[in-house]
């Protein structure tokens, strides 16, 4: 998109540097203290409830990317060190200031959905920092279960394919939900996305005439 461009190169101190960073210490932060919380106050807190924000509690509107995916030790460990990962490789190939526009937009997608369907949480949010790291590395390898590598491209196809599969058998509230809250894997990454797809379908269409023609 044009007017993100424009914006980086005339706003340069706009943002957080090293963003994932503060993201990262605060999931884990709240992940230890909801180890030690047993009555989930700290998470209900913290998360996007609409209701409550419409009862004054603004804070959620912030604090609810705070809260971990899981409470399993393992795969917090791993989906934070995965997600920083990702954040960095996105900050460092866009910038700061893109890095923050986008992340900025998938909250504002995600709190809208909220607003509108009455739950809200990170998730999709997430979910959106992988698909445009995908879309940017996509034959980046990583170790699916710590042990079977996978490109990044094939894990997106699936996430892809799950979420148009929750998108059509799911409710009103699950398409407006997955809509908004990748909002800016369509905003930013549309074009890239495409160029992929369309690149791939070449290559295996390609590959595909090779094998024809040598069985002949």
């Amino acid at each position: 998109m044009r007017w993100v461009e424009r914006y980086c190169v005339r706003h340069p101190r706009f943002g957080v540097e090293n963003l994932m960073r503060y993201l990262i210490i605060g999931n884990a932060v709240v992940w230890l203290l909801t180890l030690m919380d047993r009555t989930g106050t700290v998470r209900y807190f913290l998360a996007l409830n609409p209701q409550m924000i419409l009862r004054g509690q603004i804070w959620r509107l912030v604090t609810f990317v705070f809260t971990p995916p899981s409470s399993s030790p393992i795969f917090i460990l791993f989906a934070l060190y995965f997600y920083y990962m990702i954040g960095l490789g996105l900050e460092n190939q866009w910038g700061k200031v893109k890095f923050n526009l986008y992340y900025g937009v998938g909250m504002l997608g995600s709190i809208i959905a909220a607003l509108i369907t009455g739950y809200g949480n990170n998730m999709f949010l997430n979910l959106s920092l992988f698909f445009a790291y995908a879309a940017l590395y996509p034959d980046e390898q990583v170790l699916l279960f710590m042990f079977l590598p996978i490109k990044m491209k094939y894990l997106a196809l699936a996430d892809a394919a799950l979420y148009l599969y929750y998108f059509i058998v799911g409710g009103a509230s699950t398409r407006v939900t997955i809509v908004l809250c990748l909002l800016n894997v369509f905003l930013f990454l549309g074009g890239d996305i495409i160029n992929t797809i369309r690149r791939e379908s070449r290559y295996w269409k390609t590959r595909y005439n090779f094998r024809k023609a040598m069985r002949k």
